[in-house]
């Protein structure tokens, strides 16, 4: 066992509960296999793309600036899960990593990535008291920048771009309503609220209550396409928004409207209650993101005598079931793959055409581990 991942080991030692105890096992094989430093560099931790990782892999040249978002959010709900020191430790170096490998700026043109990135440190902040003023700051007045009024609002997907979608405005809505309570301004709980009902307005599918993904935009704001394809991550930062903005809220309106995302969602986009998949790449993230806020909905919904909490519950649940019974073993632990429902592979070698290489599958799968053991952790599997 190295080093930097032993701290993993203990927790697995120390929980007695089913599925924390899967979540650490889970921790310690992604970060035996994927946590290095940066460029050598002491002090830094980024993880590698893939593994068997190949030579560019290793030196951090492709930069996979969103997937070390949904690291250390993992790393967060880790702790949470047991505390240790030594995960403390990995969070600040992965936070420096971030913020080094992306040559000492905490933004980058994409408005999606930037705000995965200002929820993932606000997480930190509140777990480890991660500094993280400065980084919010820039990030959210890049977000608030975003924001214009072609197509009726929404943020840019990414900037000098024609297109706006869910993938950015979901996180970043959940982020304007988290930060106006943390720090931030108090107009971002509107701007939060603005942007999910533009969301609300022009990207639901009134036939089945799921979220398409964006639309381009002409020069003069008019709408030239709307694009009517449905991922599951988009449904999870949508009900993200609306969970949160249910906070405080009277009318019931975002309730409603959360209850209604996962109505559609055990609809439309599970198999025997189990989030189908969206193969590697960046698809590789998406279920898991919809696990990680059919959790927290699962959470704050029960506070309001919703049934539809306990239906986010059962996917979550079987979808950590699905991602246990199907992992692969390899060296250093488990291997989950992109479907849930289906066998997991073990990569052969840095060449091998195998998705499960992937750090954002492997992520994914962590992720819902660990939502399953937040749940167990809170009686909600009693």
């Amino acid at each position: 066992m190295s080093q930097r991942a032993g701290f993993a080991e203990s927790s697995t030692e120390e929980s007695p509960s089913l599925w924390a105890a899967r979540a650490a096992v889970a921790e310690r094989a992604v970060l035996a296999r994927h946590l290095r430093r940066v460029w050598g560099l002491p002090g830094t931790r980024l993880g590698v793309a893939g593994w068997p990782s190949s030579f560019r892999q290793r030196l951090h040249a492709n930069w996979n600036y969103w997937w070390q978002a949904h690291l250390l959010d993992c790393l967060v709900d880790a702790q949470h899960r047991l505390p240790h020191p030594g995960r403390a430790s990995t969070i600040g170096r992965l936070v420096h990593g971030v913020r080094l490998r992306n040559f000492g700026s905490w933004t980058n043109d994409y408005y999606d990535d930037i705000a995965w990135l200002g929820l993932a440190l606000l997480r930190a902040h509140e777990c480890e008291e991660i500094p993280v003023q400065k980084p919010l700051t820039e990030i959210t007045a890049r977000l608030r920048g975003g924001w214009t009024d072609h197509a009726g609002g929404g943020i840019w997907w990414r900037r000098g771009d024609t297109f706006k979608n869910v993938p950015a405005n979901g996180p970043a809505a959940i982020l304007f309503a988290r930060w106006a309570h943390a720090g931030g301004e108090r107009a971002d709980r509107q701007r939060a609220r603005s942007i999910t009902e533009w969301m609300e307005q022009l990207l639901v599918d009134p036939a089945t209550g799921l979220l398409w993904d964006g639309v381009y935009v002409e020069p003069d704001g008019t709408i030239k396409d709307i694009v009517k394809i449905v991922y599951t991550y988009c449904q999870g930062v949508f009900l993200g928004s609306c969970v949160e903005l249910a906070e405080g809220d009277t009318s019931g309106v975002w309730v409603s409207r959360a209850e209604r995302t996962i109505n559609a969602v055990a609809t439309h986009l599970v198999d025997d209650l189990v989030l189908r998949g969206r193969g590697g790449g960046d698809g590789g993230l998406f279920a898991g993101i919809l696990a990680r806020y059919l959790a927290l909905a699962a959470v704050r919904l029960r506070e309001y005598g919703s049934a539809a909490g306990d239906t986010a519950a059962r996917i979550v649940v079987a979808s950590a079931e699905a991602a246990w019974r199907n992992r692969a073993l390899a060296r250093g632990g488990p291997v989950f793959g992109p479907e849930w429902s289906q066998p997991a592979q073990v990569p052969r070698s840095s060449g091998h055409r195998r998705v499960e290489r992937d750090l954002s599958v492997q992520l994914s799968g962590w992720m819902v581990l660990e939502a399953a053991a937040m749940l167990e952790r809170l009686d909600f599997l009693s």
